[in-house]
């Protein structure tokens, strides 16, 4: 970036990567040369890691400015906290190195692995860089050595690589360790057991390796479960390399069925721990609609059938998991509701499967995500109700439905039509009319979150049966529901929390 200082000095940002001095970039090198002020961030101790791997490379007619932090840790007296006493110390350090930019010096500010990822001289950079030109070094970071001195690809093909600071609150760690492919964390030291703990809790500890030190004196690698915290550095990284080829399921003793709910649509509605269980699993089992939501990933076997097989399908997922194979049954929306979990535990209670493991993980339901876009029509106490006539009869459905509409109940009504099933919904207009009102808000909403979504607004009496199909869900407002045309035209339906006294 160009200064508006003709005369001011130049600052370079100095990537010297991760410790081996053999691994700065021949450019690092010649700024280091060119340079009439070297600069470094050092603890009150003295001992600077940036100066040490750069020391061949320093003259004595180098002028050296040390920037020593006043704290390591969060413990300050200073009254503006942790966060006052680095403030300040970035101010103070700032204005040392402009006053040497400003005599027309050339600052050279040394940063261990890249200047701007986790280092400390982006903040250097941030108060300097509009005022003075400026060029940043990049240097080889900690993740590509650690990745490099474990001799393990990183990430392959479409994987995704999560890079994740260890000082994030452990339930935080959980999530987004359960949802990517590779991970890398930084920070570790103090840091060290919540890591392990996010790791465990995940399900990702048995793969997690441990760098220390990389390319540096002391370096260490292991398995990450067998490191003891106490001797963990701060200069420490954890890993979970690439997934792809890890490990052959014919030589896993045991097997596992995961029953997950892909939510109502595409990637965007999957839970961390599904995405995390979708990821890992060497086969994907379900409905070819619902499968054609997942990703694909090299090496997982895909297989889809109708929507009409659950039992099946079920049966064909433990079959698998008893052979070593990881499955995730993939279900819509969430796969407790009117889904795959309860034909995958009723399989799962014979006794050629008692030793299976199996697991249900939540997704976003149907009628959440239609609720969502409408506004708030499940405010209050609500009934889910299948029209469905396939696996009960109607009879059954036709007695809920009078009970619920009875008990003033907002109702999510599943399954309303298909090409096979035009009638039911009519017949449920009728009979919650005996109960409702002809003005009722009705939420009309058709595959939400998908290319075709469609959420209308209508009177209960208005409700067309030909505007209904499979992928179609239907809430229908209580007495107290209402629908309310908001400013910017858009109507929105809410039913209150507070349900007037008798």
């Amino acid at each position: 970036m160009s200064g508006e200082q003709s005369t001011a000095g130049r600052l370079y940002g100095v990537g010297l990567g991760p410790g081996d001095p053999s691994l700065m970039t021949v450019r690092a090198v010649e700024v280091i040369a060119e340079a009439d002020v070297i600069a470094y961030h050092s603890a009150r101790h003295g001992r600077s890691i940036a100066r040490s791997i750069a020391a061949k490379h320093i003259r004595a007619d180098h002028i050296e400015e040390r920037l020593v932090y006043p704290v390591t840790t969060e413990t300050t007296d200073h009254p503006g906290g942790y966060k006052g006493a680095m403030e300040e110390f970035y101010a103070e350090a700032s204005a040392r190195l402009a006053a040497h930019l400003d005599a027309g010096r050339t600052v050279a500010v040394l940063a261990e692995g890249d200047p701007l990822f986790y280092g400390s001289y982006m903040h250097m950079h941030k108060r300097l860089a509009d005022r003075y030109d400026t060029e940043v070094i990049p240097g080889v970071t900690s993740v590509s050595a650690a990745a490099a001195r474990l001799g393990t690809p990183l990430a392959e093909g479409e994987e995704v690589l999560t890079i994740l600071p260890g000082t994030l609150p452990e339930e935080e760690l959980t999530a987004r360790l359960a949802s990517t492919d590779a991970a890398v964390v930084m920070k570790l030291g103090r840091t060290f057991t919540k890591v392990r703990g996010a790791l465990e809790a995940s399900g990702r500890l048995g793969d997690a390796r441990y760098v220390e030190r990389a390319t540096m004196d002391g370096e260490r690698l292991a398995q990450l479960a067998d490191v003891d915290a106490e001797s963990v550095p701060y200069f420490s990284v954890a890993v979970l390399p690439s997934q792809v080829d890890t490990e052959r399921p014919e030589a896993r003793e045991r097997g596992e069925v995961v029953v997950v709910g892909t939510g109502p649509a595409g990637p965007l509605w999957l839970t961390p721990e599904t995405r995390g269980a979708l990821a890992a699993a060497d086969d994907l089992v379900g409905y070819t609609t619902y499968l054609d939501r997942v990703p694909r990933r090299p090496g997982q076997v895909r297989h889809g059938s109708d929507n009409r097989v659950e039992s099946e399908r079920a049966e064909f997922a433990l079959d698998l998991a008893r052979r070593g194979r990881r499955v995730a049954v993939v279900s819509g929306g969430d796969p407790g509701v009117f889904a795959m979990a309860t034909a995958v535990l009723e399989a799962a209670s014979h006794e050629e499967y008692a030793d299976v493991p199996v697991r249900v993980l939540p997704g976003v339901t149907a009628a959440n995500a239609a609720a969502a876009r409408a506004g708030a029509p499940l405010g209050h106490d609500y009934a889910t109700i299948s029209l469905s006539d396939r696996l009960k009869p109607w009879e059954v459905i036709a007695e809920r439905l009078h009970a619920a509409a009875s008990a003033d109940l907002v109702l999510a009504l599943y399954n309303p039509g298909s090409r096979s099933r035009t009638w039911q919904v009519g017949k449920a207009r009728e009979l919650l009319l005996e109960h409702r009102a002809p003005d009722t808000p009705v939420v009309v909403a058709r595959d939400v979150g998908g290319t075709g979504e469609r959420v209308r607004i209508v009177r209960l009496a208005d409700l067309d049966p030909a505007e209904v199909d499979m992928r179609t869900i239907l809430l229908v407002g209580s007495s107290q529901t209402r629908a309310v045309r908001r400013g910017d035209g858009e109507e929105m339906v809410w039913t209150p929390r507070r349900y007037p006294e008798a």
